[in-house]
């Protein structure tokens, strides 16, 4: 599933693209003259954004894939002639239990998709990048790689992980022709991301975003994403968080009730 796309076209992949903050990032850095790939794991999804982009004059490339799964991560990446942006946004978050009663397997999948998603991507891809001559890895974690929150712990420890991946590559590769980017966003209300935390409870779901009169959209986002990645080559976003102005911290929130 593809489109034609010029040598000189930079090309964008984007893990976790199907919806949300994802595809808004996709339809943006589309929209700035980027071939864009788009990953996730529903097909049906990516050739959904893929015919809306290409309807609206974009370049771009869907290629169903689960970031969790090294061996089709290598494979992906090894079917790409050339990648000068990678946006790590594959990740979610599953349960708001205690510690104390939190279960194990929940906190393994968030381990699974947040960190070790992002690690087999950017592993993948990095010598691409690299080969570019000015590549970018952006890594979107959360508030929560930032501080912490009761009923939080996977989720926190999770978005920590992917926190700390991206400090630490900064670290080991500065020198190169590579960028990594964090962005860090705060309350974001999207189609998916509540509900899937609370497994499709429709009213619990709701009731994170209550009174709250703007939260952040996906479009604001990758509105970050966008603005971080174009800037000039010698420029490093080392980390950007973004939050409503209603959001003062995790736990701080202003709500009309």
């Amino acid at each position: 599933m593809t489109t034609a796309s010029t040598p000189s076209t930079p090309v964008a992949v984007i893990t976790g693209a199907s919806s949300g903050i994802g595809a808004a990032t996709a339809r943006q850095l589309a929209r700035a003259g980027y071939h864009v790939v788009l990953t996730a794991r529903r097909k049906d999804r990516l050739e959904a954004l893929l015919n809306e982009l290409v309807a609206g004059g974009g370049q771009a490339t869907a290629h169903p894939l689960d970031v969790t799964d090294r061996a089709a991560v290598d494979a992906f990446a090894a079917g790409l002639a050339r990648v000068d942006v990678l946006v790590n946004n594959a990740g979610g978050a599953l349960g708001a239990d205690p510690v104390a009663s939190g279960d194990p397997a929940d906190w393994r999948r968030m381990f699974e998709v947040n960190v070790i998603g992002t690690l087999n991507a950017t592993q993948a891809l990095l010598p691409a990048l690299t080969a570019s001559g000015n590549g970018t890895v952006v890594v979107i974690t959360s508030t929560a790689g930032h501080g912490t929150y009761e009923g939080g712990a996977g989720y926190v420890a999770a978005k920590h992980g992917a926190h700390v991946l991206a400090e630490t590559l900064r670290l080991e590769i500065v020198g190169t022709p590579v960028r990594v980017i964090e962005i860090a966003p705060g309350m974001v209300k999207t189609e998916e991301f509540a509900r899937t935390r609370f497994r499709g409870n429709t009213e619990k779901a709701a009731k994170v975003y209550e009174g709250v009169a703007e939260p952040l959209t996906a479009d604001d986002v990758a509105d970050t994403v966008s603005w971080a990645v174009n800037r000039p080559a010698h420029v490093n976003i080392d980390l950007l968080v973004v939050r409503p102005r209603a959001q003062a911290s995790n736990s701080k929130v202003h709500r009309e009730l």
